[in-house]
Order: structure tokens, then sequence, then C-alpha cells
């Protein structure tokens, strides 16, 4: 008992000092985490005997991974995906082994052993990939997308790479059933002994079980398990939900995490899908960091150092093959910009199911011992460096970004009173309200698809990046009257309102703010009216919350009101003591300002929660507000 929890503080604490450190230096938690693996591992030998177990177990953060990644995904949305499945996952894994197999087999390693080696290293990491696309909010994009379509084509090719093992193999015996005793060692040998038909059939009936059981049986069980009022039992049925697919998956040979990424699909329609994501969350997140510290243990410093020159280049030959295939698929596949780099550089690496490849491998003597553990470093290598390979794609993509030709700018053909530049969320809506009272506006933005949205409901825009000066010029902004000022970037909306009122010191500007700073910069360039995001709305909920804590509708309205009127007046002074050389902290005449702010508003709402001033005129707060 004190051995665990010994090692239990020893994974904890190195998990909370090094993962913070490496998202803080911008490296990513997966990073942190091989890291901390690394420290407790390799470099201080504090890990323990028990790092392989803890390894099988961990593995189990990528069945949850799956399972939650399916919730997020309906039937519908897996159709549309057929054509990357097919198309670009089949290919990559294709092409990655028979390249691979190609350049294993030159550099004299024999062929059912480039063969299995060129099938394991065609994998790339499901865990490290999709966890550090949806840290650094990737998954959307074109490229995330078509990276976790191959991700998924990849779980299902374990099934027939491991079912041609046997056939590579240099005896006949089939490998050990890692695990399998007591209770389950009948029905594994029960199984192994079906002849291929049945144990095609038992497969599909699986799968059958999964998809019905999860669309016809879930609500009976979740509504069974709610009327006990024990918000544990939600844990329980969950994490029962999840094991239950997986061991079923097992059973049969499959992947439990394609079996439980079928399972999530099907219940990503079900209402209880946001339910089920919050209780298992938590889990998959711990143990998504025990696998990737066990993958950082798993390598072995000695063979490291006496072979590392070969490890190295043999990882970084890897890395370089898989990325030249991913390159040329993704070129085939019409994919651009950013999206390539994305695609090429995240599935450069090896995966986890590499390592079970390469055990059920050397069961059967298909690889030496001293190949299974060049493999496992590779892998584990590999892996280390994909949060680099990350790295280096934002590089890239900033470098590409600034240097990708660019669409050519619409010619604009009309003139208005207003201009609006940016037709996001904000400036459609005061687009739609000053056509709607018979005023002309040009609209412009540098996001074509929304711009062919706009034209589909007969607005017309024009393409174009609002920030460049001929553009407005071209856009009528000598005769026009106000000036929207929508568009996303802080730095754009600053440099359009500066370079408009030195154009125009009688032009009405008004301009959409992302926060105080940003109010500060865009009164200091000179706009009229600045509309901070969320502050309005911010207003009408406090508003609410008022009216709900027994205040009356005037009382909520009139201090409401009186908010937004001290905080607008002291934005305007306290923009003529912000300086953007110092932070705010430090600047003492910024600091004074804002605790006067907040004793003016403090003094201002008990004015208005005074006897006189609640029996006073009530049109006195509609004359404040307008």
């Amino acid at each position: 008992m004190e051995n665990f929890v010994f090692q239990a503080s020893l994974y904890l604490g190195a998990a909370v000092i090094l993962v913070p450190l490496s998202t803080r230096l911008g490296l990513g938690s997966v990073l942190g985490y091989l890291a901390a693996g690394l420290a407790l591992g390799p470099i201080t030998g504090l890990a323990g005997p028990d790092t392989a177990d803890l390894q099988h177990f961990s593995e189990f953060g990528v069945v949850m991974m799956l399972f939650l990644i399916g919730l997020e995904m309906t039937p519908r949305t897996l159709w549309d995906m057929r054509r990357k499945l097919i198309g670009m996952g089949g290919a990559q894994v294709v092409l990655t082994t028979a390249a691979l197999t190609a350049v294993l087999i030159a550099i004299g390693v024999t062929p059912s052993a480039a063969v299995t080696l060129g099938g394991l290293m065609a994998l790339s990491s499901t865990a490290i990939v999709l966890q550090t696309l949806n840290e650094r909010s990737l998954m959307r994009t074109a490229g995330g997308r078509a990276s976790f379509a191959v991700l998924l084509t990849q779980d299902i090719a374990v099934v027939p790479l491991l079912a041609i093992l046997p056939l590579l193999a240099t005896h006949s015996a089939a490998p050990p059933v890692d695990g399998a005793e007591g209770a389950v060692e009948p029905i594994l040998s029960l199984i192994q002994s079906l002849p291929g038909w049945a144990a095609t059939a038992l497969t599909l009936a699986v799968v059958v079980v999964i998809v019905l059981a999860g669309h016809f049986l879930s609500r009976p069980m979740f509504r069974f398990v709610h009327a006990s009022h024990l918000p544990e039992m939600s844990t329980f049925i969950s994490l029962l939900m999840v094991v239950s697919i997986a061991f079923l998956m097992m059973m049969v040979g499959l992947s439990p995490a394609l079996g439980t990424f079928i399972g999530g699909v099907v219940l990503a329609n079900s209402e209880f899908r946001h339910q089920i994501e919050a209780e298992i969350r938590p889990f998959k997140g711990i143990l998504m960091g025990l696998f990737f510290m066990t993958v950082g243990m798993s390598i072995d410093m000695t063979v490291m150092a006496s072979q590392w020159p070969r490890i190295i280049a043999l990882t970084l030959a890897l890395m370089a093959v898989k990325a030249a295939v991913l390159w040329v698929i993704a070129i085939a596949f019409k994919m651009k910009g950013r999206d390539r780099f994305l695609f090429a550089l995240g599935l450069a690496q090896a995966g986890e199911f590499g390592f079970l490849v390469v055990s059920v491998a050397l069961g059967f003597d298909i690889l030496s011992a001293q190949e299974g553990q060049r493999a496992h470093l590779v892998i584990a290598m590999s892996m280390l460096l994909t949060p680099l390979a990350f790295s280096a794609y934002e590089w890239l993509s900033r470098r590409h970004g600034s240097n990708e030709p660019r669409r050519e700018a619409d010619r604009i053909e009309e003139r208005g009173t207003v201009i609006v530049a940016g037709i996001g969320r904000f400036g459609q809506v005061v687009n739609r309200m000053a056509r709607s009272a018979g005023l002309s506006t040009v609209v412009l933005d540098s996001d074509a698809n929304a711009l062919e949205r706009l034209r589909r409901f007969g607005i017309r825009g024009y393409y174009g990046d609002p920030s460049r000066p001929e553009l407005l010029q071209a856009a009528g902004l000598a005769e026009a009257q106000v000036l929207v000022v929508a568009v996303d970037s802080v730095e754009n909306s600053t440099k359009i309102v500066r370079y408009a009122r030195s154009q125009r010191p009688d032009l009405h500007i008004v301009a959409r703010a992302h926060d105080r700073v940003h109010v500060y910069q865009l009164f200091q360039a000179g706009a009229n009216d600045i509309v901070r995001e969320t502050f309005d709305s911010s207003i009408r909920a406090g508003r609410y919350v008022l009216e709900n804590m027994g205040f009356s509708e005037y009382e909520a309205a009139k201090l409401s009101q009186t908010y937004y009127r001290v905080d607008r007046a002291a934005l305007r002074e306290m923009a003529e003591v912000w300086d953007p050389a110092i932070p705010l902290h430090l600047n003492t005449a910024y600091v004074e300002r804002a605790r006067q702010l907040d004793r003016d508003l403090e003094t201002a709402i008990l004015d208005d929660l005074s006897p006189a001033q609640a029996a006073s005129d009530p049109t006195e707060g509609q004359t404040a507000a307008e």
C-alpha cells in the first residue's frame, strides 16, 4: 500500500510540475507528460517495475477519447466523411506501408519483418494527434478533419494488419492473449477455435448488438438509473457502457477504440449525450496523461545510449517518409496552404497501436528481439517529437500565410452613405438595420465564404481587405457619412479607424471593440462611438438578475442605465491616461482613475436606490438612456 501511494505521488507530482511548464512554454501538454515519463523512468529510475501494467491500463484513455469523439459525430456526419475515410485514409495506409517496406528491404531487413514494420509504422498516434488538435483548436479546420478521418481509417486497418501476421510468421503457434485468465480464458479459447466464417459472423453480430443496444437500450437504462437519484450511478452507467463495448470488441479481435467510437456515434443524437460526456471526460484526461507518461518511461536509455545515432536516424527517416506520402495525398485531394502542412506534419509519427503490433510480431518470431527494441524506441521517439512537429507547422503556416497568393479584391461598383467593414455576426446586424431603414450600404470583408453566403440572401458585398487604404477609397470613403468598423482583427480595426480619421475628420466612425484596452486604442485612433462586444448584453443580463432578486422593473432599468452612463463616461477619461507602453497595473494614474470609477459608480447607484430617487418621474430614466 505504501509503495502504491508513493508511486502515485511521484506520477502526480511530476505531471503537476512539468505539464503546466510545458504548456506555458507553448509546447502543449503532451510533451509535458512525455517529459514527466522520461524524468521518472529512464532518467531517475523512480517509475517502479509496474510500468508495463500501467501502460495497458492507461491505454484505455485512447478508448475513452474515441468514444467522446463519436459522441460529437452523428451518423450523417460520418457518412459525409466516407470519401476521406476510404480514399484519403486508405491511400495513406497503403502508400505509407509500401514506401516504408521498400526502404526497409533496401537496408537489409527481411521481407516479412519489413512488411510488418512498414504496416505498424504507417499507423499514427491517435492519442497525441487528437489531443494536440483539440488543445490548439485545429480539429475544425480542413486539415484537422482530414487528419481525424485518416486516424479513424488507421484504427480500422489494425484489424487486417493483425490478421496477416500469422501468414508472415516463421511458425504457426498463435500468440498468447495478454492477461487472459479466469472466466475470460475459456471464452477466448472458444472464439479462437471458431472457423473463419463463424468468427466473421460473430464479429458482425457484436457490431450489430452494439448499435442496436445503443439505440434502443440506452434511454431505458439511463432513466432507470436516474430514478435512484444517486449522482454516482450516472458515472457508473457511463463507464459501464464504455468498458462493455471495449470488452466485446476485444473478444472478437477488433480495436476497442473503434468499437467505442461506433458506440459514441450511435449515442450522438441521444438526450443523454452531454451528461455521458461530462461523466467520461475527467477519466479520459487522467488516463491519457498516464498513457503519455508511460510512453516516456518505455524509452530504453541503455539501448538508446549505445545506438542513438541509428535510432535518431531511423526516427527522422520514418517521419520524413510519412510526411512525404501525406504531402502527396494532400495535393491529390486538393488541400491547400496551412491545412496541407497540418496534415503532413501532424500525422508523421508512429502510434500507440505500434506497440501492440510489435508485441504480437515478437510472439510469432517475425521480428527479432533487437528489431523489437529498435521499433519500440523509434515509435516512442517519433511520438516524443510530435509536439515539435506541430510547433514547426505553426511556424511554417505563419511563414506560408505571409507569402500565400491573395485573391484579387473585387471591383467596387456602387457607393453608399454607410460603409460596413466586416460582415460577421456584428456587422450583419448593423447592415440589416441600416438597409431596412432605407440607407445605402457598401459591405467589405476579406472572407470570401461569408460574402458568398450573404449573396444567397440577396445581400451584395465586396471581397477585399478593408484595412487597405485603396479599398476604402474605392468604397467611397470620401463621400460616406458613417463608417462601421466590425472586423475581427484588433490590429486591423485600429488601423482602419486611424486611416479613416486622417482622411476624413468629419466622418462619423462606429467601431466594435473586443475589450477595454481595445476601446482605448480606438478612442486614440479617432472613433466616435465604440461598442464593446459583450457590454450591452452583459448589462441586460445584469438587469435580469436584479429583477429576479426582488428589484422592480423600474429599479432594475434605472440601475442598468446608471451603470451604462457612468462606465461609458469613465472610459473616455481612462483612455486619456492609458499608455500602451505601461502595463495597466503599473500605470498609477490609470489605477487611481479606475478606483475613482468604482466609488462614483457606488455613489450613483446609492442615489438611484434612495426613496426620493425611486419616487421620481419614471420618464427620467428614459431621458438618461437616450
